[in-house]
């Protein structure tokens, strides 16, 4: 049956299929697991923890696997692996209850499915830019499978309550598997180089200057309020009185307007320099956290949602681009790993703060977002006053 697909299906159809299951256990746990880890005993401080320190084992494997799948004779082996051993691990959360093992198991869980995210769409945006295609159109799909995730899945929530989280972050780590296997091969086939033709392999550390580390250092502070959303958004509202119902569909309006915008993408991606995008992402998120803070109507938490097809959107869409125009096919994987590194990193002390700040200040702890935000606007100017754009960003 593969073979089959593999035939009648093109390239860009099996990385969407691929891509929309890519966030479906993210989107579980976004609505169900800090409610989860409430009822089994856990304050704000120790959820930020179990949330954080799984992030601190990404930054410790990232590029090392980064690495290995540019070395790969295709990026397809070490995703489908990767995917593999992302699906078992949740079955030990069926065996924890207490703190130290939940962070335990967590951090197996967090650990393999973090690691899928940034090899895919490294590999995903070469192959469509070697084909001409659409990179948005394919990564857009990731996002309708959150949508569907949270939207959908996360309605379960008023029927089942938390005690669905655990098989149902499951059920959506082996489907990711299963759809892992119809993967296409992503680099273009090799050809002998002649003699003329050989050059040392591009390494990542002679693109590590000030002006390219920059904007993705900016990336990473928006995206870690986006990363608190994930975290703490559904407990927040759900002890501010916001009704069960409406937790799923306010994580899915802001992944659906994500999806329209990368949809959209080629009608308008190619007049907005990436650095600029990354830009407009951070000014978004510090709108967006800043009307958070003083806790809005649901009404109105529905329109700024909205605001993270530009707070995440448009600013991974930068940093995407950022990347692939600055660096090697040869250390493709690697540099987007580097950047999922300091995001992890950032995430990590984010939400260890964020914690200690929402058990003192409530939601008025969403204005540490405005200033990470503040700080991200800063990082992308130094950056293009350092090295003004190229044509081709």
């Amino acid at each position: 049956m593969p073979s089959a697909i593999s035939r009648s299906a093109s390239p860009e159809t099996r990385a969407s299929l691929y891509q929309f299951t890519v966030y479906l256990p993210g989107a579980v746990s976004s609505v169900f697991l800090a409610i989860w880890l409430s009822e089994h005993g856990l304050p704000a401080d120790q959820i930020g923890v179990v949330n954080s320190i799984p992030m601190l084992c990404l930054l410790a494997v990232n590029m090392i696997v980064g690495r290995l799948a540019d070395r790969a004779r295709d990026w397809r082996t070490v995703i489908l692996i990767i995917s593999l051993l992302a699906a078992v691990a949740p079955i030990g959360m069926y065996f924890v209850n207490e703190f130290w093992g939940i962070m335990l198991v967590w951090v197996l869980c967090t650990t393999t499915n973090g690691l899928v995210p940034p090899l895919i769409d490294a590999a995903t945006v070469r192959m469509t830019r070697r084909n001409g295609s659409d990179f948005g159109a394919v990564r857009a799909w990731a996002t309708v499978g959150y949508v569907v995730g949270t939207g959908g899945l996360g309605l379960l929530i008023t029927v089942y309550g938390a005690a669905a989280f655990v098989p149902l972050y499951l059920g959506m780590s082996v489907l990711r598997a299963a759809i892992g296997f119809w993967l296409p091969r992503f680099r273009a086939p090799e050809r002998q180089q002649t003699l003329a033709e050989t050059k040392p392999r591009a390494r990542l550390r002679d693109s590590l200057k000030m002006w390219f580390v920059l904007p993705l250092l900016a990336f990473g502070l928006v995206n870690s309020s986006n990363a608190i959303i994930g975290s703490f958004a559904a407990l927040l509202w759900h002890q501010n009185g916001v009704a069960d119902y409406f937790i799923g569909p306010l994580l899915a309006i802001a992944a659906l307007a994500e999806a329209i915008l990368m949809f959209a993408w080629r009608r308008f991606g190619g007049r907005v320099t990436a650095r600029n995008m990354i830009l407009i992402a951070a000014v978004a998120g510090v709108l967006r956290f800043t009307v958070m803070a003083f806790s809005p109507s649901v009404g109105l938490l529905f329109v700024v949602q909205t605001l993270h097809a530009l707070s995440f959107g448009l600013g991974y869409f930068g940093m995407v681009h950022f990347i692939a125009n600055w660096t090697d096919e040869a250390n493709a994987a690697e540099a987007q790993g580097f950047a999922n590194t300091l995001q992890q990193g950032i995430s990590m002390l984010a939400l260890v703060i964020f914690g200690v700040l929402m058990e003192h200040l409530g939601t008025y702890a969403f204005f540490f977002c405005t200033l990470t935000g503040l700080a991200a606007v800063v990082c992308v100017l130094v950056s293009l006053k350092l090295r003004p754009p190229k044509d081709a960003q």
